[in-house]
């Protein structure tokens, strides 16, 4: 078993000091799991301590909270173990608020403080064998494997463990009115840890039956482990469980109305079946959380604005009342502007129509002003997620795939990126000054010379360079000036055909 080094020193001095120590938690959870997906995030420590005691022992701690847990800061490099938590052991009186304890008392030992915990597999503690460590370790980077330790598990979480079971620790309803985002966490447990874990019967029929404590806790909180669970590779799951709990209609009552909601020729779910069918595929792809939320979202104004029923209903405007509608939830959960800002414009761009023998570069260069380069992508990954989830076999059909290369070139030419007189060090007015030209077709002629020298060799572009090359030009016959200029120009024109294959190979167009 892999700890690292800083915990071990915890425990060592709490030892030494003759208080015992123990790891508790999440951390324990993961460290039994031996999944490399799940190692520890955070590493917790229980201890019979008080925490003046605690801070005797580590001067470079912070206190300032009435729950008994001391902040241990350490020199460690690694981010998740720069601050160790250390909790004196407690037991927890009435919740008042579904949230926090009223008050708290310090318990006497490590199996009183695990009977607070939330569920089975989180109410273990890894009791090390401290004296004498150096005997009894073999170091592994800034990790030291530990042979000799005990697991205290009096809700038998290991048993949980094993057979992939979210199971309160004691009476499920008593756990529940204690903290009301407990419901909310047994689902994203369930969805975080693997796709075949489920919650144990009780306490799923528990969460139900709680559901409205969810009205208890902040609309941060709440959107934290909506987040949480929604960027999980099973956020379809998520989104389906907390409709079984009746949890959905707590937080985005907006959805709930969109089940049983049929719709035409086009689809062959169910508005709400769509819907999670659109997030499962973005979840699974591991698109960005403004891709997933739009994915869940997209269609939600479709129950507002249907008209007919059967094969010929119809949507119009689905996509402008769906921004609305994903404007309120947003505000509504307190995501950060630039998360709304984002998941509004896909949602009411996600029906762009594009057709690659009508379609022109410049409906595409509006496009981009109203979505943003910036999100342009992630509007097609949109549209390959709703495809998905209306029962399409291909997520990038043909003109998907076309709509990406066209995207590609019309912003390599409006970029600049893409070659062309603009690179030039040189002008037409340069020229004129130059050389006391007269405005015509001899200008445009040198100009395009000098781009394909450019072309060539890179170090010219300078105006020393340029001009040089142009006062050459200058005295040819315009019968020989305008030769080059149509090999300039071929030349030019090969170029550009090299870009635009190479950018059709990328998106097999």
């Amino acid at each position: 078993m892999q700890i690292p080094s800083e915990i071990l020193d915890i425990l060592n001095k709490l030892s030494q000091s003759n208080f015992e120590g123990y790891i508790v938690g999440g951390c324990v959870r993961d460290l039994l799991m031996k999944n490399p997906h799940h190692t520890p995030k955070d590493w917790d420590i229980a201890t019979n301590a008080l925490p003046e005691q605690i801070q005797a022992i580590f001067p470079d701690s912070v206190y300032e909270n009435n729950f008994g847990t001391v902040a241990i800061k350490t020199e460690s490099k690694d981010p998740t173990l720069k601050i160790v938590e250390i909790t004196t052991f407690r037991k927890e009186g009435k919740y008042t608020d579904k949230r926090h304890p009223d008050k708290i008392k310090f318990a006497k030992t490590i199996e009183e403080d695990l009977c607070r915990r939330d569920f089975t597999i989180n109410a273990m503690a890894l009791s090390l064998e401290t004296q004498n460590l150096k005997h009894k370790t073999q170091k592994r980077g800034s990790k030291l494997l530990v042979a000799n330790y005990k697991i205290i598990d009096p809700f038998k979480g290991q048993k949980d463990l094993t057979k992939k079971i979210i199971r309160a620790v004691g009476n499920p309803h008593e756990r529940f009115q204690e903290d009301g985002l407990r419901l909310m966490r047994a689902i994203r447990l369930a969805c975080e840890l693997s796709a075949d874990w489920r919650i144990e019967e009780q306490t799923l029929k528990a969460i139900k039956e709680n559901s409205s404590l969810l009205s208890f806790i902040s609309k941060e909180r709440i959107r934290d482990e909506f987040i949480k669970i929604i960027e999980t590779p099973q956020a379809a799951k998520g989104i389906l469980l907390l409709e079984e709990t009746n949890l959905l209609k707590e937080i985005t009552p907006e959805l709930t109305k969109t089940i049983g909601v049929t719709q035409n020729k086009h689809h062959i779910y169910t508005v709400w079946e769509h819907l999670w069918r659109s997030l499962d595929y973005a979840a699974k792809k591991n698109y960005s959380l403004e891709v997933r939320l739009t994915s869940l979202f997209h269609d939600i104004g479709k129950p507002q604005v249907k008209q007919g029923e059967g094969k010929d209903a119809t949507f119009y405007g689905h996509e402008w009342q769906g921004a609305k509608i994903a404007a309120r939830i947003l505000n509504r959960l307190k995501f950060p502007r630039n998360t709304s800002e984002k998941v509004i414009k896909l949602i009411r761009y996600h029906q762009f129509v594009y057709d690659p023998e009508i379609t022109t570069d410049a409906a595409i260069r509006r496009l981009l002003v109203k979505v943003g380069k910036e999100n342009i992508k992630e509007l097609a990954q949109v549209r390959e997620a709703d495809r998905i989830g209306s029962g399409c076999p291909k997520a990038l059909p043909f003109r998907l795939r076309h709509f990406l290369f066209r995207v590609e070139k019309v912003l390599k030419e409006t970029e600049g990126e893409q070659p062309s007189l603009k690179i030039l060090e040189i002008n037409g007015n340069d020229l004129i000054r130059k050389f006391n030209l007269e405005p015509g077709p001899k200008i445009g002629a040198i100009l395009s010379i000098l781009l394909e020298e450019v072309l060539d060799n890179p170090q010219k572009n300078n105006k020393k360079d340029l001009e040089k090359i142009a006062e050459e030009l200058v005295k040819l016959p315009d019968d020989e000036l305008q030769r080059k200029q149509k090999l300039a120009e071929k030349k030019y024109r090969n170029l550009l055909e090299e870009e635009e294959t190479k950018i059709k190979k990328k998106y097999y167009v």
